[in-house]
């Protein structure tokens, strides 16, 4: 826990800083959501097509996913997702003409979610 995906167009692939993206998402997760730093585990998806309205040119997908044990408040989800956004906008660069859509959200973790370390 926190669980984080971040799914993302492959059009963005040169133009998106993931490894930085990652380290300040952590920090942010850590300060808002009082998560341990070990705990923070993101992993990115390139996606090869992505439609918009009737485009299937001229625009790139960013969403991230968060999923935190439950307890944390509305409140505190809402501000980890503006902070999702704030990032994004630092360590995303879309390329000349392409247009950038981003959502984040921040959701509970089903009561089943189990993990193990090895």
């Amino acid at each position: 826990m926190p669980q984080i995906t971040v799914d993302y167009s492959e059009r963005l692939a040169d133009g998106f800083d993931r490894p930085g993206f990652a380290k300040a998402l952590h920090t942010a997760v850590v300060d808002i959501a009082a998560a341990k730093p070990p705990a923070c585990k993101t992993r990115f998806r390139r996606t090869e097509d992505t439609t918009v309205g009737p485009d299937t040119e001229g625009h790139a997908v960013v969403h991230v996913h968060i999923g935190l044990l439950a307890g944390r408040t509305d409140e505190t989800k809402a501000r980890l997702t503006e902070a999702v956004l704030d990032l994004l906008r630092q360590y995303v660069k879309p390329g000349e003409g392409l247009a950038l859509h981003a959502s984040a959200e921040v959701r509970d973790l089903d009561p089943s979610y189990r993990k193990f370390d090895a």
